[in-house]
């Protein structure tokens, strides 16, 4: 039996998932998370094949999350089920660790189709992101500049960009305020912006605020 723990903060959600997978008696939805510190612990604590992590849950983001399970258990799969479009997330998530990324909008066969891939150790991508990607690779599409930034870039501007300061940050992700200032100054380079509130009007236009 195939043991899944589905992080998302939205009971209906969870309770829509186990009922989806029902009809496939070798997956079970195994245990439910609403935060990202509630998974944390549960991964840390208990076996599991599989987690179906959301991107915004109260406390610790998904990105957050996403690096925390990688660090405790990097063979871990985990398959982001999210709300926000693909060209807002995925590719950053990819490159952090996550096996897939997947839209809540999907079908049930597709969900079922992505735990299944993902399982057999493969990543899963979806077609249209697939060409987003493909475009990406020919210089054939314009990349969003927050998908040219590292994982731990990534990670400061999205704390930047929901208003948290350099101290808080650097308290949070256990670095000095100075490291922290020069992530900040190198994103504010690579995305041709002058100010904090600059990042903030690009995560809204994009879709990146939770």
């Amino acid at each position: 039996m195939i043991r899944i723990l589905v992080a998302d903060d939205h009971q209906i959600v969870r309770a829509g998932l186990k009922d989806l997978l029902s009809d496939f008696h070798d997956l079970t939805i195994a245990g439910e998370a609403a935060s990202g510190a509630q998974v944390i612990k549960m991964v840390r604590e208990s076996a599991w094949d599989i987690v179906l992590l959301d991107v915004s849950m109260p406390g610790m983001n998904g990105v957050d999350t996403l690096k925390q399970i990688k660090r405790f258990k990097p063979e871990l799969p985990v398959l982001i089920f999210s709300m926000h479009p693909e060209d807002s997330y995925a590719v950053n998530l990819l490159r952090a660790g996550a096996s897939g990324y997947l839209s809540k909008a999907c079908e049930a066969a597709e969900l079922v189709a992505a735990v299944r891939r993902v399982l057999a150790g493969r990543r899963y991508i979806s077609p249209s992101l697939g060409e987003q990607l493909a475009g990406d690779l020919n210089g054939e599409s314009a990349k969003a500049p927050h998908t040219e930034l590292s994982e731990r870039e990534f990670q400061v501007f999205c704390k930047l960009a929901h208003g948290q300061v350099v101290s808080e940050i650097a308290d949070e992700l256990c670095l000095s305020a100075k490291t922290i200032s020069t992530y900040r100054t190198r994103i504010l380079e690579k995305m041709g912006m002058k100010t904090n509130a600059n990042l903030t009007y690009y995560a809204v236009k994009y879709g990146l605020m939770e």
